[in-house]
């Protein structure tokens, strides 16, 4: 299977705690989201944070990674590249806890755009979930048919009014959906704000990890 790696950040203070893993949009890397970390270090000053490069080299572009393929768009297709995404990523998160000596309970994952998709898709489906899942810009993948987790992450959905890259109704359906499953979701619609994460976003982003780890 293929082995992740990227940018590392932290802790800021002693031993690691936590696990905050960052997954970045189509045509990106790790260094797209690793800035993330020194704003979220202040509530989390024993987290590490990790921002993998997506396994697959972009095939829409001249640079970047991809997390899976957009080129055929077909439901089934789709569905399959994110499934086997996952499981790198899995692969990856039990690794990283490993490294770091912490339990399989300790970590969150972020992803903003395509790699929003990929965390939420992931978050959902593992034995042990994180404490939070942030996705921002993204998509709930695999809604057909979903049932709940034994047990559910705290899931955070933010997303810009004018997003024309993902709509915000991508976000709005995947909030319908957890809470009729029964979900602990928050959402965060930001105002006149397209593809990106805003000051709002990453306030909240910031809370929202510090209540879910603070529960722990």
């Amino acid at each position: 299977m293929t082995q992740l790696g990227g940018p590392r950040w932290g802790p800021r203070e002693g031993a690691a705690e936590q696990l905050v893993v960052l997954c970045h949009g189509l045509g990106a890397d790790g260094h797209d989201l690793i800035d993330l970390a020194p704003h979220w270090a202040t509530p989390l000053p024993q987290a590490a944070f990790m921002a993998p490069d997506a396994p697959e080299t972009c095939d829409m572009g001249p640079y970047g990674r991809q997390w899976f393929s957009v080129a055929d768009r077909t439901p089934a297709i789709m569905l399959a590249g994110v499934t086997a995404a996952a499981g790198v990523l899995s692969a990856f998160i039990d690794a990283e806890l490993e490294r770091l000596g912490l339990p399989p309970e300790a970590y969150a994952l972020m992803g903003f755009s395509q790699g929003a998709m990929t965390a939420l898709f992931t978050a959902l489906r593992r034995k042990v979930p994180p404490r939070a899942v942030l996705a921002y810009s993204g998509a709930l993948m695999g809604a057909e048919g979903m049932v709940a987790p034994v047990a559910w992450p705290a899931v955070l959905l933010v997303h810009g009014e004018d997003d024309e890259v993902v709509p915000i109704a991508r976000s709005r359906h995947a909030e319908q959906v957890l809470l009729g499953l029964g979900a602990p979701v928050e959402s965060l619609w930001c105002p006149r704000l397209g593809h990106g994460i805003d000051e709002a976003g990453l306030s909240t982003g910031a809370l929202f990890l510090q209540r879910a780890f603070a529960t722990a």
